[in-house]
């Protein structure tokens, strides 16, 4: 019997997986515990339709990450910070503010746990930042860090 599994049953399949298990296992064991439901017509027009919608959704996504790849990659986004001592500046310049300073500059928004910094950044100068935007688009920004005047 061909059913749609509705949760992740081990050896059978992740959630949304079309499955042929024997008739009894499905009747008496997943159907009534609401781990998969039977692969009837109707069915099987909401599992095609929930395919094809999720393949537009992942197509947009990376559609856009493209775009922003193409619209901030290689391009430099220059931060102000305050000084303290001997060049240094109070605190740390945080992903947060390297996000912010994208959205003014190149008018991108990016969440700020997908920027990664190799070093912390706590004096003035430029440092590379690595923006991953999807799976496999991965661009590379310079952060420049300045004087607040």
């Amino acid at each position: 019997m061909k059913v749609i599994l509705l949760q992740d049953v081990k050896s059978h399949g992740k959630k949304g997986d079309l499955v042929t298990v024997s008739d009894g296992y499905a009747r008496n064991y997943m159907i009534p515990r609401g781990l998969a439901k039977e692969a009837n017509s109707q069915a099987m027009n909401e599992f095609r339709n929930a395919e094809s919608a999720k393949a537009y959704k992942i197509k947009t996504e990376k559609e856009h990450a493209q775009a922003t790849f193409e619209a901030i990659n290689g391009k430099s986004v220059s931060v102000k910070a305050k000084a303290g001592q001997a060049g240094r500046i109070y605190g740390s310049v945080t992903t947060k503010e390297i996000a912010a300073a994208l959205k003014e500059q190149y008018a991108v928004d990016v969440d700020k746990r997908k920027l990664s910094l190799s070093m912390d950044i706590k004096a003035f100068g430029s440092y590379p930042c690595e923006v991953k935007l999807y799976n496999g688009i991965t661009a590379t920004v310079t952060v420049s860090v300045a004087e607040q005047n």
